[in-house]
C-alpha cells in the first residue's frame, strides 16, 4: 500500500494511504461520530475480551471496573447470554452498570468482591479492566472451577499477579490476555451499535479542556467516555 504525507491547510500533517480502504473500517449509518470514537477503543477491546474468553449462555461473567471500558463489557457479556456482575468502588458507576442490565453489582470498598462473587457459585468469567494489580488478585480468586480471568487493563511499574500454581492446575484455570480486537470485530461492534443492541455513555468536552479532563478520568469522576469536539 503507497502512502504518502500531505500539509493540510491548517499546518497539520496526515498521512493518505493509497487504496487504504483496506485498513479500515466503515462507521455504518446509526453510529453517530459521538458514539463512534468510545466504540473504535473501548468498544472493541471490551468485545474482544468477551470473545476470547468464550463466554456461553447462562455463564456468570464478572467484570472487575465499571466505566469507560466497563460499561461496554457489560453489555457485550449481556449479549452473549451471561449473567453478569459488575464490581467497581463508586456507587454511580455500579448504578450504571445496573441501567445498563447487570444481574449484581458489588461495592469493593464496601464489600469483599471475592467472597461476594463465590457466594454466587463464582464466576465462570473475571474480565479485569481496573489497573491495580490487587483488582487482579481478587478476580482470579472469584473464578470457580474452569474459570477464565481475561486480563486487559495494563497497570504501570512492571506490575504483577501472584498465580498460584497448585490451585491453577486442579481448578482448571485459563489466564487470558486481550488487546485490542481486529477490523473485524469492529465492524461487529458498530453493526450491534447501529442495530440498537448497545449504549454508549459519553459526555464531549472542548479540546483546551483537556488537562482537565485529564484529572476528571484519574480521579475517577467520568461516568465513562469523555469526547473531544474540535
Amino acid at each position: 500500500m503507497d502512502q504518502k504525507w500531505i500539509r493540510e491547510g491548517d499546518d497539520r500533517e496526515v498521512r493518505t494511504s493509497r487504496n487504504g480502504g483496506q485498513s479500515c473500517v466503515e462507521v455504518p449509518d446509526g453510529v453517530s461520530s459521538l458514539d463512534a470514537a468510545p466504540l473504535t477503543c473501548a468498544g472493541v477491546t471490551t468485545y474482544k475480551a468477551i470473545k476470547v474468553a468464550r463466554v456461553v449462555p447462562a455463564e456468570r461473567v464478572a467484570v472487575f471496573g465499571i466505566g469507560g471500558l466497563g460499561h461496554l463489557a457489560v453489555q457485550y457479556a449481556r449479549l452473549v447470554g451471561a449473567f453478569v456482575t459488575a464490581v467497581d468502588v463508586e456507587p454511580d458507576k455500579l448504578g450504571l452498570a445496573h441501567q445498563l442490565g447487570a444481574d449484581h453489582i458489588v461495592n469493593a470498598r464496601t464489600h469483599d468482591p471475592v467472597a461476594e462473587i463465590q457466594a454466587l457459585g463464582g464466576a465462570d468469567v473475571a474480565v479485569v479492566l481496573a489497573a491495580s494489580p490487587e483488582v487482579f488478585e481478587q478476580a482470579y480468586t472469584s473464578l470457580r472451577r474452569g474459570g477464565r480471568l481475561v486480563c486487559v487493563a495494563l497497570p504501570g511499574d512492571d506490575a504483577a499477579i501472584k498465580v498460584p500454581i497448585f490451585e491453577t492446575v486442579l481448578g482448571g484455570i485459563s489466564v487470558i490476555g486481550s488487546i485490542v480486537g481486529t477490523r473485524q470485530d469492529l465492524a461487529e461492534v458498530f453493526a450491534l451499535h447501529a442495530a440498537g443492541r448497545t449504549r454508549v455513555i459519553a459526555e464531549t468536552r472542548r479540546l483546551d479542556q483537556v488537562n482537565d479532563c485529564i484529572d476528571e478520568v484519574l480521579g475517577g469522576q467520568a461516568e465513562a467516555r469523555l469526547v473531544f469536539e474540535f
